[in-house]
């Protein structure tokens, strides 16, 4: 029997990096997965990469910030398959601003996308899994939400408060056999940390204990961990998956 075997999982920001890392991990351990992506493309390119493992694929492709759709996709999950038993807040943006460059609209953006979407997930997916007496909610914080970075003050902040909406969610969900708990990555090797200046790169390396960056496979396997039976006495907490970034 694999690890999630049975287990109904929806990941956030699924078409690419981190997001596509879980799907593939998900997939490979038996789960049934409801993917969610704005690119659409992305999502059969990978549901046919799943196909090898035999698993059901459901492709949802909207806006996470859309309230509307948000609502519909739930609708969906509960007309149709009848439970949700992980979420993952994948899905994030992340645009540097130095403390006299922010502005509203990047503002604006990065809360709606980390932090409101994140909610309002939790919130319909608590509705189907409080019923259940059953679930597991990973959130997908950061380094920088635990100990800032210069300019990050956007999104620090922004995976900061993913960090308060898990601990407080938790609180709320655990007489109903609901767990939530956050996975803080660090320096991870994707599309956007390739994208910065090699100095910076660099310097960020010599920040981590083992000599590395991390690799979305890390993150994902993180994940599998909170998502599985494995995991039942754990709730409310932040997982630091960095290297040893922060000691």
């Amino acid at each position: 029997m694999k690890l999630l075997d049975n287990k109904i999982i929806m990941v956030t920001g699924a078409s690419r990096g981190i997001g596509r890392e879980m799907a593939v991990t998900f997939a490979q351990q038996g789960a049934t997965l409801v993917l969610v992506s704005r690119n659409e493309e992305a999502l059969v390119h990978l549901e046919n990469e799943l196909d090898e493992y035999s698993n059901n694929v459901i492709k949802m492709s909207y806006d996470i910030r859309d309230l509307e759709k948000t609502k519909d996709a739930f609708k969906f999950i509960k007309k149709n398959i009848g439970r949700l038993d992980v979420l993952v807040n994948n899905a994030g943006i992340l645009k540097e601003r130095l403390l006299g460059m922010v502005d509203y609209e990047v503002y604006h953006e990065t809360m709606e996308t980390n932090l409101y979407a994140s909610i309002t997930h939790m919130q319909y997916a608590s509705r189907l899994m409080s019923s259940q007496k059953q679930g597991s909610i990973i959130n997908l914080s950061s380094i920088m939400g635990t100990n800032g970075s210069e300019g990050q003050v956007i999104y620090s902040s922004s995976k900061s408060a993913v960090i308060g909406a898990t601990k407080s969610a938790a609180k709320e969900l655990a007489k109903y056999n609901v767990r939530v708990n956050a996975i803080a990555p660090g320096f991870i090797d994707t599309d956007m940390s390739r994208n910065i200046k090699e100095d910076m790169y660099h310097k960020r390396i010599s920040s981590i204990a083992l000599g590395r960056a991390g690799t979305p496979k890390e993150i994902a396997n993180a994940a599998m961990f909170l998502a599985s039976d494995l995991s039942t006495y754990i709730t409310g907490q932040v997982i630091g998956v960095d290297g040893g970034m922060v000691i």
